[in-house]
């Protein structure tokens, strides 16, 4: 079974404040989530959604699209449970792009406009496709990919974990094979380095080593933005010279690692250090001068433009009560099928001295009977033994109502001979 080794590195960068990405990587999880929200906590929404996603991590079944679909959906869930809790927080999403290994495969789960990319027989494809206004502009033909990066709206993204709609990530498994690297990355390196760029470092050195270059030649390449990368190669452990991966520790990078450290001891800063002029990070001001280009209202502020405006949170009382709806009309549907079932069975037993054939199950619930006699007989208990009387009184299960005749019969053929019923 091929097995992968792995490295992962995230850095606020030169510009901004505080790192919004998060990264978890692991002998069976990649995952990288970049927050947004401005003043909502982006980096809440990234460390809430890999807390989530970094439970994978372990052999998986078969079922390897619908354990990461589950992943996805408990960690969109748990951001809107937050932003429940804490209206402050209201506005939070995150992107997320996760790839769970089996040995031999990937399931991958896709929302957003982070990236997974596969370098092979040194050969770059993106396997994911960006949720982006610009990118429906390029499916369309109107703009170019290298128009994209200088788009006024490239930072508008369509789909994100967190918020009042369901979520519908891109699915999909993708084998592998020896010799492979993967690329998980946040914006802040695809939105700046091309594919022959990124070819370029992955063609290099460890995974340590690309990870780190990523992120230098990304920063050197004027991202503004936090960039987080994780890279993983896909190795034969029984090889020779395959790398010794016993001791390789699962990595926790970004805003779910840095998280308590920020609070108690403000922004961990950047790892690669450069100039900083007057410049805040932030991008320039999405302008309304291009028709039909871009929803109107959007924010000047990107973080907080990044996501496609959607309508205010309404009705929340509604959801709790759709889903005890959708959980009575399920127990109804079980009790339904059981109390039918329970009308198929027969057993004997005794009402008013005499033995009864009654429909339904031999048990009783608190104020609800789950049988009823069906059919009565001339069979006296007085005229049994013991024996046989005691064991009516119990009840005698049988297995349909041809059964519950045989046993009526023998029952009636034991009553004492001078007083037997024809």
């Amino acid at each position: 079974m091929l097995r992968l080794h792995y490295s992962a590195i995230s850095d606020v960068g030169r510009v901004r404040k505080d790192n919004q990405d998060s990264g978890y990587v692991g002998p069976w999880v990649l995952a990288v989530c970049d927050g947004v929200g401005g003043a909502a906590r982006g980096d809440v929404a990234s460390s809430t959604a890999i807390q989530q996603l970094r439970k994978l991590d372990e052999p998986p079944s078969e079922e390897l699209l619908g354990q990461v679909s589950g992943a996805l959906h408990r960690a969109h869930d748990r951001i809107n449970e937050l932003v429940d809790e804490d209206p402050s927080l209201n506005g939070t999403s995150t992107t997320a792009t996760v790839a769970l290994f089996d040995g031999t495969r990937i399931g991958v789960g896709h929302v957003g406009d982070s990236r997974a990319y596969l370098f092979r027989d040194g050969e770059i494809s993106q396997i994911t496709k960006d949720h982006t206004f610009v990118q429906g502009l390029i499916d369309e033909g109107r703009i170019s990919e290298e128009e994209s990066r200088v788009h006024p709206h490239r930072n508008l993204i369509l789909k994100a974990l967190g918020g009042p709609s369901d979520i519908e990530p891109d699915l999909f498994i993708l084998e592998l094979k020896e010799a492979d690297r993967l690329l998980l990355c946040s914006d802040g390196a695809s939105g700046v380095l091309d594919d022959g760029r990124l070819a370029d470092i992955l063609s290099m050195g460890t995974p340590d080593y690309a990870a780190v270059e990523l992120v230098r030649a990304s920063l050197e390449a004027g991202s503004s933005d936090n960039v987080t990368c994780i890279v993983a190669d896909v190795v034969d452990p029984e090889a020779d010279g395959a790398p010794d991966l016993d001791q390789l520790e699962p990595m926790l990078v970004g805003a779910a690692a840095e998280l308590r450290r920020r609070t108690a001891r403000g922004s961990m800063g950047s790892l690669f250090r450069g100039h900083r002029s007057g410049d805040t990070g932030e991008l320039e001001a999405i302008s309304a001068d291009i028709p039909g280009d871009a929803p109107s209202g959007t924010s000047s502020d990107p973080e907080a433009a990044r996501y496609a405006p959607r309508p205010p949170r309404r009705l929340g009382w509604l959801k709790p009560i759709l889903a005890l709806a959708v959980v009575a009309g399920v127990l109804w549907i079980a009790g339904a099928a059981a109390w039918s079932w329970s009308q198929e069975q027969y057993y004997v037993g005794e009402d008013g001295g005499h033995v009864v054939i009654f429909r339904g199950v031999n048990a009783d619930l608190p104020g609800f009977s789950l049988s009823q006699p069906y059919e009565s007989t001339d069979v006296e208990l007085t005229r049994l033994s013991d024996f046989d009387a005691g064991k009516v009184r119990e009840g005698i299960d049988a297995g349909n109502l041809a059964d519950a005749h045989d046993t009526v019969d023998n029952l009636a053929a034991k009553q004492t001979p001078a007083e037997a019923t024809p």
